[in-house]
């Protein structure tokens, strides 16, 4: 249906009146229904405490673990076969769990990464909660 305007023709322009409309509609459909399509999320926020940290002694020194290109792990420079980590770091963690050491890990860039799981894996098993990457000069 083509609309006249006085005896130059065809009007081309679209009506965009319905389609905003539209939009406006689905626009406000939308605001409405989102919020309910939202989940809550359950976060423990640190509460407020009176009572003073603990005071904690100097931390013990850092352990050394070093991987190099042969798979071979050296606990604080002296060779330690893979299997035997965990039960070193559960001796090492069990002195103090509340003062942990830090573990210092520096894997050779050519190190196979089978044998840097399994020595995270024997540190998560061990509950070491302080581990380090140290990156090669």
């Amino acid at each position: 249906m083509a609309f006249t305007t006085g005896g130059s023709g065809a009007m081309a322009d679209i009506n965009v009146t319905p389609l905003v409309d539209v939009m406006l509609v689905l626009l406000i459909i939308f605001m409405v229904t989102a919020p309910i399509a939202s989940y809550p999320v359950d976060i423990a926020l640190p509460q407020r405490s009176t009572n003073p940290p603990p005071q904690v002694s100097d931390p013990p020194a850092p352990i050394k673990l070093r991987i190099d290109a042969s798979g071979t792990v050296y606990w604080n420079d002296s060779p330690t076969p893979v299997d035997q980590l965990q039960q070193r770091m559960t001796a090492e963690v069990a002195k103090d769990p509340s003062n942990q050491p830090l573990l210092e890990l520096d894997a050779s860039g050519d190190a196979a990464y089978g044998v840097l799981a399994k020595v995270l894996t024997a540190a998560k098993n061990a509950d070491m909660q302080k581990i380090g990457f140290v990156e090669a000069n």
